[in-house]
């Protein structure tokens, strides 16, 4: 029973020696520590990671074409194919899972480099051709003037949104940007908005050289005709793109005579795929976590076991008296029990304490340093705090356990006679 007497007992046997005490709580308060601590740097790692997918993870996938692997219906294999733009509308009538496809051309990168030029300044960028609803597709902020709209698609209007690191290589400080204009192999383009990209699934160095055009004043200005080097697809909300993109395969291998189970034809990047296999490594970094936490919190469970032996051996007379003043087994259990449950109670919210105060000053300090890559806001949820204050618990009680059961085995005339 958990009354006054038996708590005033309590402290004075934890204060009867303290250094004592506090060794032996210490291995469960930096076994909790360490198991909370590992648990946030996972979770801020998970954060950081799966922050740089965005919204475009879980849904989506870019698409190209690549040589066929099997001749079909006289055509040889090794053939080389395009996407067209009527291929786009196609997608979207066939499939109404689909909520954006994005048809898209590009110079620079595997094309290889391309000149701009903005007065005696010139710089190698990447130039892409897209749609308005790229943006949805591909967050970024844009940071003045506006991105593509339809009206410069139908228009084919020559105005591009340029990346910061065009803005530095091309204009001097404080230099008006938007409405100036640039030169892209040969053709002028008015500036009508730079931007900068939020959530980066590549190289953001990379990114912040790009420039975006028009798609349909791409192909005109660039004589690409009708022609789609490929795609950005986007499934509706809750819908894996994993789940409908064999469907447009499909549909894409009949529209150009390409064999059914000709794989290799189609090239693609499930987004959704790899934001699956990142998530899957951070439960695994999860479950290594617990466990290495969890054998740390054992190592101070076996001491506090140890320790309350040595209490129940220097105790062996006292317990000698009440047994024989009739009190019953179960009364010392509990007294012993209680003892070990408090210790690794107190110890154990101490260590979680600590481990909360480490994890806030991890997070002020990324505050003030601004975004680190692939790290961000190191936590642990309500549910973890749960999970060990019944980890301690238990741990509590298996600690007493044996040293309650071995302080009940003696006899009462046996523990009296031992000085």
């Amino acid at each position: 029973m958990f009354n006054k007497d038996r708590w005033t007992e309590i402290l004075e046997a934890l204060n009867a020696n303290k250094v004592r005490t506090f060794l032996t709580a210490f291995g469960v308060f930096w076994g909790i520590t360490i198991l909370v601590l590992l648990l946030a740097l996972t979770n801020g790692l998970r954060n950081g990671v799966t922050a740089d997918f965005g919204d475009f993870a879980t849904n989506s996938m870019f698409m190209w074409t690549q040589g066929t692997s099997k001749p079909y219906k006289g055509l040889p294999k090794s053939r080389n194919f395009n996407y067209k733009f009527d291929d786009v509308a196609a997608i979207k009538a066939a499939d109404p899972e689909i909520k954006y496809v994005s048809p898209r051309n590009q110079l620079g990168g595997y094309n290889g480099a391309n000149n701009v030029i903005k007065g005696t300044k010139t710089g190698a960028f990447q130039i892409y051709g897209d749609y308005p609803e790229f943006i949805k597709q591909k967050p970024m902020d844009i940071l003045e003037g506006r991105f593509i709209s339809y009206s410069d698609i139908n228009a084919k209007r020559k105005i591009c949104v340029i990346g910061p690191d065009v803005v530095k290589g091309l204009y001097n400080k404080n230099e008006d940007v938007i409405g100036s204009y640039i030169k892209i192999n040969g053709v002028n383009f008015m500036v009508a908005g730079t931007f900068k990209i939020t959530n980066s699934q590549g190289d953001s160095e990379e990114e912040a050289n790009t420039i975006f055009i028009p798609f349909s004043t791409f192909n005109q200005a660039f004589n690409y005709g009708d022609v789609v080097g490929w795609m950005a697809i986007t499934a509706t909300d809750k819908i894996s793109i994993t789940d409908v993109k064999e469907r447009i395969f499909s549909l894409m291998r009949d529209r150009h005579t390409i064999h059914p189970e000709d794989v290799r034809a189609i090239g693609h990047f499930d987004l959704s795929e790899q934001f699956g296999r990142v998530n899957g490594l951070f439960d695994i970094l999860s479950i290594v976590g617990y466990f290495v936490g969890a054998l740390v919190l054992l190592s101070g469970i076996i001491g506090i076991s140890n320790i309350m032996l040595i209490v129940v051996k220097e105790r062996t007379k006292e317990i000698g008296v009440r047994r024989a003043l009739g009190a019953t087994p179960w009364t010392i259990k509990g007294q012993i029990l209680q003892e070990s449950l408090i210790l690794t109670i107190l110890s154990g919210m101490v260590g979680i304490s600590f481990a909360a105060l480490v994890i806030w000053g991890m997070n002020a300090i990324l505050d003030s340093v601004g975004p680190v890559e692939n790290f961000a806001n190191p936590s642990v949820s309500m549910q973890v705090v749960f999970t060990a204050l019944i980890i301690l618990v238990v741990s509590g009680l298996l600690a007493g356990l044996i040293p309650a059961n071995s302080a009940t085995k003696m006899k009462p005339v046996d523990a009296l006679r031992i000085e």
